[in-house]
């Protein structure tokens, strides 16, 4: 049975028109492709800020809110775009970012983190750490309710947010109340076996992808001790974590990873909720928002938000 004929009959025919992007090769011409914001909601405010990253040097953040406030502080979502850790920009999360805070009533900041491979480890993860500082230390502003504020992403994003949990609970803060890395791009070793099966160009996110990928973030240090930070799969010690959801496609590559952070994260005691989509490829609620399965995954995943914020 081939790749296509595992996939759910309402993902196919969207799976199909997908661009494949295929790595390092396309690159450049993947980064060309225009993405244009496309805020809808007439209850969301969306702003730009620039703020110091990682590095000390300027760079984007969104920011997006509820337009009709009371003087109920707001719970945060830090929000991590995906790409690979090559790839990506905000713009392409707008529609989630502005669902978040229509369902939530809550505040999102966007970081445009540097990208591999001109900008590899750790510029990724410490200027989205910075975003979170910062989301923190401006928290009068948007009236945050510091004691309830998360970290999530998906992929690479996923990565980021699993990373950023790591290194708030080592540095000592800013406090984080629930992470939610989805179909999270946690482990550089390619050894599961989804990370070897999912080969079919048309997965959206493949074997050959991940490795040239990984090899582009990872940089210099590919060849020595990879950081926890960096591949947050490597870390040894997962207690101190916040309560954490997370889901997966079947058909991802990182189907395996991800349900092995699940079970460590368990077994360190950490309050963890979990869900595996049968038939379902990487990043499937994005590639095809209208499918019903789509509309259950991101449901889910903001009913997880929900509790997170009311608990």
């Amino acid at each position: 049975m081939n790749f296509l004929d595992k996939v759910l009959d309402e993902l196919r025919e969207p799976l199909e028109s997908v661009p494949i992007v295929k790595l390092p090769e396309d690159l450049q011409t993947a980064r060309q492709m225009p993405i244009p914001s496309d805020g809808q909601s007439e209850t969301v405010r969306i702003t730009e800020r620039t703020i110091a990253g990682g590095d000390g040097q300027q760079m984007l953040i969104k920011i997006y809110e509820p337009i009709h406030k009371d003087d109920e502080p707001l719970p945060a979502v830090l929000w991590n775009h995906g790409g690979g850790y090559v790839l990506g920009h905000p713009n392409s999360d707008d529609r989630l970012c502005e669902s978040f805070v229509d369902n939530l009533k809550c505040v999102v900041v966007s970081p445009d983190y540097r990208l591999a491979p001109e900008h590899p480890y750790p510029a990724a993860v410490e200027d989205c750490y910075a975003s979170l500082k910062w989301t923190k230390d401006n928290y009068m502003e948007f009236n945050i309710d510091l004691k309830r504020i998360s970290v999530a992403g998906g992929s690479a994003g996923g990565g980021i947010t699993a990373a950023i949990a790591l290194l708030a609970r080592d540095r000592g803060g800013p406090d984080i109340c629930f992470q939610m890395p989805l179909y999270p791009m946690i482990d550089d070793r390619n050894i599961t076996s989804s990370s070897l099966e999912i080969i079919d160009y048309q997965a959206v996110w493949f074997k050959a992808n991940n490795i040239a990928a990984w090899k582009m973030y990872l940089g210099e240090i590919g060849n020595k001790k990879i950081p926890q930070y960096a591949a947050p799969a490597r870390a040894d010690n997962l207690e101190g974590l916040p309560p954490t959801y997370t889901c997966v496609g079947q058909l991802d590559p990182f189907r395996d990873e991800t349900i092995n952070y699940v079970a460590r994260l368990a077994s360190a005691g950490v309050d963890v909720e979990f869900k595996l989509y049968p038939g379902c490829f990487h990043a499937f609620e994005h590639i095809a928002p209208d499918a019903e399965i789509s509309k259950q995954a991101k449901n889910e995943y903001i009913n997880a938000l929900s509790k997170a914020f009311t608990t």
